[in-house]
């Protein structure tokens, strides 16, 4: 359903090194949510940013997932702007990337109503040529990337709340057929990839989800090649659904997989230490909901740091809804997750903590601009001071926002006298510029 937001941060900005954050000691001793997700016989899944797969977020995305979704690289509008113009380069970067860390690919999306290119949506076809140009965007797509896609989502969000078809172009101009159509055209594209219908609002019981349900079983009595169900699970903090495990099961036993497939769950900001522990209760809830049913395969977040989520733009005064934050430091929710999938942690991670976060903004030959943010969430800092120690010989020559002192390789950095009060949910920047000659590793941080 959702894009993942491409609005600024400082991890979009470093780019001579990665963004490293001192995170929870447990974190580094974990073991993988994705050989936890594993040994469940679970795939665990994010969605990604293709030009944001380098650094700390690529690591994350490497090591701990198992399975990617393109957020926006291969929709419609994405790889087909103009009529018979392709752009494949963030989808194939997306591919090489999981081929390169033993991940699987999910496929998302060919049939939506949203994110469809101008000379589509803006063109006056007949069903006939409406329904041949969604044959060749199919054919076209599926066929491109056969045998390198576990799973599609063919067709994304076809009903209404209540249960109805919504009125879109494929609906319109082609009539409910348009699912049968696409997942055959899909089918006989890549026969081995698995295909899903996948919706939101449909993770519990109810009106929208057993339209769904009826459709599915109408489609297999008629022998239409559908394998999956995908559950958005796009959640509010406290709401995940009573009968959430009961709908899961109900798909499976019509013969098809489900898979949670763009989960996250949003709360209130500033988040506090409450909504914190409450989001970890509701990941775990719905991984154990998908766990405890064989045939649920899968559950892919939607982004999985704050700082790639579509949520902030979308549901003003609401975020955090994913299990890192913007830092790329685990939250609860991570934890979460975990301990669904059977993981354990020896060091649980606080209810509420003051980081630090370190990273390069600009590097040119012979110097670079550097930035920490100190950030505080369940905690608060009345002063702070943040030290590293540099192991290539950088000499930082230039401060500000913050009084910095460096002996030897030894940096140290104090707050200015007006910036020292970092409240609960807020944070605090400081930069620098500095000398480097040949490497610039990054440093790990400590704030005291």
């Amino acid at each position: 359903m959702r894009s993942l937001r491409t609005g600024s941060s400082l991890a979009a900005l470093v780019t001579g090194a990665a963004l490293l954050l001192t995170a929870p000691a447990a974190h580094a001793a974990d073991t993988p949510l994705r050989d936890l997700a594993a040994a469940k016989g679970k795939v665990i899944g994010t969605a990604v940013t293709g030009s944001k797969l380098t650094g700390t977020y690529g690591d994350l995305a490497g090591s701990q997932f198992s399975s990617l979704t393109p957020g926006n690289a291969m929709k419609w509008g994405t790889v087909e702007p103009s009529q018979g113009t392709f752009n494949w380069t963030e989808a194939d970067q997306i591919v090489a990337f999981a081929q390169a860390h033993n991940q699987q690919v999910r496929g998302h999306t060919l049939v939506w109503h949203n994110q469809n290119p101008g000379w589509l949506t803006n063109g006056t076809w007949t069903s006939a040529q409406l329904g041949s140009l969604l044959q060749n965007h199919i054919s076209t797509e599926v066929g491109r990337y056969k045998g390198k896609i576990a799973a599609w989502d063919v067709v994304n969000e076809p009903f209404n709340e209540d249960g109805t078809y919504r009125s879109t172009i494929w609906y319109n101009g082609l009539g409910s057929d348009y699912i049968a159509n696409a997942l055959t055209w899909a089918h006989a594209a890549d026969p081995a990839a698995k295909l899903y219908i996948n919706d939101y609002n449909v993770e519990g019981v109810n009106a929208k989800s057993t339209a769904l349900y009826n459709l599915v079983k109408d489609l297999k009595s008629r022998g239409v090649p559908i394998d999956g169900l995908g559950l958005q699970a796009h959640l509010v903090l406290g709401q995940v659904p009573a009968t959430l495990q009961q709908n899961i099961q109900r798909f499976a036993d019509l013969g098809v997989d489900v898979a949670i497939t763009e989960l996250d769950i949003r709360m209130a900001l500033p988040a506090d230490s409450a909504e914190l522990a409450q989001q970890k209760a509701d990941f775990k809830s719905v991984v154990a909901a998908c766990a405890a049913v064989s045939r649920c395969v899968n559950v892919t977040v939607w982004g999985f740091t704050d700082s790639d989520s579509w949520v902030d733009s979308t549901f003003p005064g609401y975020g955090a809804a994913t299990p890192y934050d913007a830092n790329y430091a685990p939250k609860p929710a991570y934890y979460g997750i975990a301990e669904a999938l059977g993981g354990t942690t020896t060091t649980p991670p606080p209810t509420g903590a003051c980081t630090a976060a370190y990273g390069v903004t600009s590097q040119w030959n012979t110097g670079f601009t550097g930035q920490v943010t100190i950030s505080c969430s369940g905690a608060a800092l009345s002063s702070w001071k943040v030290s590293w120690t540099y192991g290539a010989g950088q000499q930082i020559t230039q401060a500000w926002n913050a009084t910095c002192t460096q002996s030897g390789a030894a940096v140290s950095c104090a707050n200015a006298p007006y910036n020292g009060t970092v409240p609960d949910g807020s944070s605090v920047t400081f930069g620098f510029n500095a000398s480097w000659s040949g490497s610039n590793p990054v440093p790990a941080v400590t704030l005291s």
